[in-house]
């Protein structure tokens, strides 16, 4: 992969800043998973804010990129990042 998985949120919001590919989005995706679960997350709470209400995605978006963060969560194993 060629982007590193973000280690904090501002690590996340720096991606804004690359062209948009796959490899960004499993990396973005992996870097808030990974930043959930060292904020004592679990997977029920994530999924609960990715399906909340807003301005960016409709319901169905928010349904598919919550199955997505679903599946993600469980195929990632708990790496814990140094602070």
């Amino acid at each position: 992969m060629n982007y590193p998985i973000p280690a904090n949120p501002q690590e996340v919001v720096a991606l804004r800043q690359k062209p948009v590919d796959e490899e960004l989005v499993a990396a973005a995706i992996a870097g808030v998973i990974q930043i959930a679960r060292q904020q004592g997350q679990s997977l029920d709470e994530l999924t609960a804010e990715v399906l909340a209400e807003d301005g960016w995605l409709d319901s169905a978006q928010r349904r598919w990129l919550s199955d997505i963060v679903k599946q993600a969560w469980e195929s990632l194993p708990s790496v814990k990042i140094p602070a």
